[in-house]
Formats: C-alpha cells, sequence, structure tokens
C-alpha cells in the first residue's frame, strides 16, 4: 500500500507492461522497444522480490516498507522444543538410552507442530490484517481523513510483515 517501489501488485503490472512492450518490440523490429522492455522486466523482478523481503532478528520482523511485527510465541517456543528434542535424541543415541532418544523424537515432533501453528496464526492474522489495512485506508481516503489513513497503512504493511515472515519460514521448510 505504502511501499510503491516494492509492491507485489506493482511488479506484476510492470511485468505485463514489459510483455507487452516486448511483443510491440518484435512486430515492429525496434530494439530500442526491446531493450525497454528488458530493463522493465528486470525492474518488475526486482521490486517483487523486494515486496517479499523481511529482515528477521529473532521473533521481530522489519520490511522495507517499515512494517514491524512480531512472530506468534508458538514459533519460537516450537523451535526451541524442535532444538531440546533433537539434542535429547543425539544424547540418547550417545549414551544409548533409548528412553531419552524416544523422548527427544516426542518433542521434536510436538514443536515441529508447535511452530506450524504459530506460523499459520501469523499467516492467517497477517492477511486478515492487511484487508482490514487496505478497506480502511480506502474508506478513509474517501472520507478525507487523513490521519485514520496513516494509521491503516501502517496497520496494513505491519501485517503484510508478519505475512511475508511466516511465507519465508515455511517455503524454507518445504526447501529442507
Amino acid at each position: 500500500m505504502s511501499d510503491k517501489d516494492s509492491s507485489t501488485a506493482k511488479s506484476y503490472l510492470d511485468s505485463a507492461i514489459a510483455q507487452g512492450q516486448s511483443a510491440l518490440g518484435s512486430l515492429t523490429g525496434s530494439t530500442g522497444d526491446k531493450t525497454e522492455a528488458a530493463a522493465r522486466k528486470e525492474q518488475a523482478a526486482a521490486e517483487k522480490e523486494s515486496s517479499h523481503s523481511v529482515g528477521k532478528l529473532g521473533p521481530l520482523n522489519v520490511s522495507p516498507s517499515g512494517g514491524v511485527s512480531t512472530d506468534d510465541p508458538n514459533r519460537s517456543e516450537g523451535s526451541w522444543n524442535q532444538t531440546v528434542g533433537s539434542a535429547k535424541e543425539s544424547i540418547g543415541s550417545l549414551v544409548g538410552s533409548e528412553s531419552l532418544k524416544k523422548e527427544g523424537s516426542q518433542q521434536n515432533a510436538e514443536g515441529k507442530g508447535q511452530e506450524a501453528q504459530g506460523q499459520l496464526s501469523d499467516l492467517g492474522s497477517g492477511v486478515q490484517d492487511r484487508v482490514k489495512g487496505t478497506v480502511g485506508g480506502i474508506a478513509a481516503s474517501i472520507t478525507g481523513d487523513r490521519e485514520k489513513e496513516e494509521e491503516m497503512r501502517m496497520k496494513h504493511d505491519d501485517a503484510k510483515t508478519k505475512q511475508r515472515s511466516a511465507e519465508a519460514d515455511i517455503q524454507k521448510q518445504a526447501e529442507a
């Protein structure tokens, strides 16, 4: 909403314009149009990547648009439980304790579920709050309430940060 240089919607629009410009360049034989289309396509890809980037320090997330969010506590606690569970499994294997190994395996599995629950909570609330921020911002813009419009823009940006952070973590786990 506020970060026009890293908007996903803007990146899609620029990409579509680049495709049209490239097609026009191919039809007319204009290398200038083709070159400009290629540059616009690269810019669109950079905009899309920027709109999906999130800086993360522990449970704190920050986006290029200035959005700030904190992770659902289940994400951190689940990650901790996975770490402790893995350690118990390793120590159990090392000392030959099947009960410690089994306890570690169970704690690791519970931690994965707990982390996933936190990620889904952040993803859902991020999407929901982005919609509320967008709709509220439009309503405030129509009524001319600039203070409320700014408040809704910040709500949108913070929610986008929360959503993108959850998406990034989910993607990392899917790739692992």
